[in-house]
């Protein structure tokens, strides 16, 4: 009887080869030809499985790599399906419709673009969640940009840049506690920490917007702005009372109540607001709402494309690629091509300034190739922090490197997490918004002159033999609030 083949640990060379035509693959069917990101996926995990099973794993271990990838994203997936929810039954309500209306008299035209990214920012960090500000305030904030003519892609960008910022801050964020608890770093010493690198791109982020985003509104746009205003008063309650689920969000955040359950709070606290506004709403037609998504129909083709949205089956694309991706990030950590690409270079690395630029090269290449937020900062926190240590750079010198490399990308990725729910949530792709989301971009840059130049680098006495960083951060942190 033929003996099963065995399994021989993966070398330098042949982890790189293979990581290099999943790149190839997954780039050029997103970039050159323009495909959704589920299909380029889908070949690469079948690739991948190929590669292992001629190698000598057996289809338990194949099995078994994929579901251990898709257990880390159990609860973000539930958040979608909530958050899928919640956009229907807020717009039915009137909920968004009100954030729009109240915007369209606060907001100046001329700074509309920086005015997004500002009340994105100063909201996430109140409430540390990305997530939730994208699919909520941000919905409102698209809305209005696109009525008045601008460039979705400029508007996501300045929404999505705001909300991390806001997430990136907070510390009521899962990410932000993520990543002190790999470095081991005290948590408000890391915020306080993450400034060096963060006021600056926010700043520069802030005049670039600034700069774009005067005079995007084009005439046209700002002619539109009256009619939909009366086209919302119209057909939509509006009101001050509907600030009371934004009320709620924020306390929830406050009183550290988790996502889940602050979700179905606030759309249980939507629904009976549609029951008391619209006592005539049938038990079939609310969940329609909830499955499907709202359905605008005043009439104006502009409102009416920007309003019918939400529903569960609206998030079942995000979620399909959620899967695909964890499936394949499950599998790469499963036969260590991860961990023996990043080994070698991690041993080679002498200065502070080539150390720092590795380890954001690392968050980045776990987004590209994983695509999951969580894994961005856990393995390169886990094969760096000894190498940190060794060099004399303290804890918090990493964690601050893991957000900037590592959560703040996953934005800028077609099949990261992320980079899936906000091109969904917003309808523009990550592509288009990609050049726009200028925070993202700037943090791991302005994370890399620190490291060269040693401003904001905190340091410590070298150590000879450093501590065994966290051993495993099970992905429970997936079950803080959504991101």
């Amino acid at each position: 009887m033929k003996q099963a083949k065995q399994w021989q640990p993966v070398q330098l060379g042949e982890a790189l080869i293979v990581l290099l035509v999943m790149l190839v693959i997954m780039g050029t069917g997103v970039i050159k030809f323009g495909l959704s990101p589920q299909t380029p996926v889908m070949l690469v995990i079948a690739l991948v499985m190929l590669w292992a099973k001629v190698r000598g794993a057996s289809w338990d271990d194949i099995h078994g790599g994929i579901i251990d990838g898709i257990k880390t994203g159990i609860i973000p997936i539930f958040i979608f399906i909530l958050i899928g929810a919640l956009i229907g039954v807020w717009i039915q309500a009137g909920i968004i419709p009100s954030m729009m209306v109240f915007g369209f008299h606060m907001i100046s035209a001329k700074w509309f673009v920086p005015s997004v990214f500002l009340v994105c920012a100063i909201i996430g960090s109140s409430i540390g969640s990305a997530f939730t500000i994208i699919s909520t305030v941000g919905i409102a904030l698209f809305g209005m940009g696109t009525t008045m003519g601008m460039n979705p892609a400029l508007v996501a960008g300045a929404i999505i840049s705001g909300a991390i910022f806001g997430d990136k801050t907070s510390p009521l964020s899962d990410s932000t506690n993520l990543a002190s608890a790999i470095a081991e770093s005290d948590l408000f010493s890391h915020i306080k920490n993450l400034m060096w690198s963060t006021i600056p791109a926010f700043l520069v982020s802030l005049v670039l917007y600034a700069i774009i985003g005067s005079g995007a509104a084009s005439d046209a746009g700002m002619g539109k702005i009256d009619t939909t205003l009366a086209v919302l008063n119209q057909h939509f309650t509006i009101s001050w009372w509907a600030a009371l689920p934004l009320v709620i969000m924020l306390a929830c955040a406050l009183l550290k109540v988790p996502a889940i359950a602050t979700l179905f709070l606030n759309i249980g606290v939507a629904i009976v607001m549609i029951f008391i506004e619209q006592p005539k709403t049938s038990l079939a037609g609310l969940a329609a709402t909830i499955e499907s998504g709202f359905v605008s129909k005043t009439g104006n083709a502009g409102v009416d494309a920007l309003l019918s949205r939400g529903g569960v089956s609206a998030m079942m694309g995000t979620v399909s690629l959620i899967i695909l991706t964890l499936s394949l990030g499950g599998l790469l950590m499963k036969f260590d091509l991860i961990q023996t690409a990043m080994t070698p270079l991690v041993k080679r690395l002498t200065k502070s300034g080539s150390l720092v630029t590795a380890a954001i090269l690392a968050g980045v290449g776990v987004n590209v190739f994983v695509g999951e937020q969580y894994l961005s900062v856990i393995l390169p926190g886990k094969a760096f922090k000894q190498v940190f240590n060794q060099r004399g750079l303290a804890n918090l010198a990493l964690s601050r490197v893991l957000e900037d490399g590592g959560t703040v990308i996953n934005y800028l990725i077609p099949w990261g997490v992320a980079g899936a729910f906000a091109a969904n949530t917003l309808g523009v792709s990550t592509l288009a918004y990609l050049p726009f989301c200028f925070f993202s971009l700037l943090s791991p840059v302005f994370s890399i002159i620190s490291g060269f130049t040693g401003i904001g680098l905190k340091r410590q006495a070298p150590t000879s033999s450093a501590t065994t960083a966290t051993q495993a951060v099970a992905p429970d942190a997936a079950e803080a609030a959504g991101r």
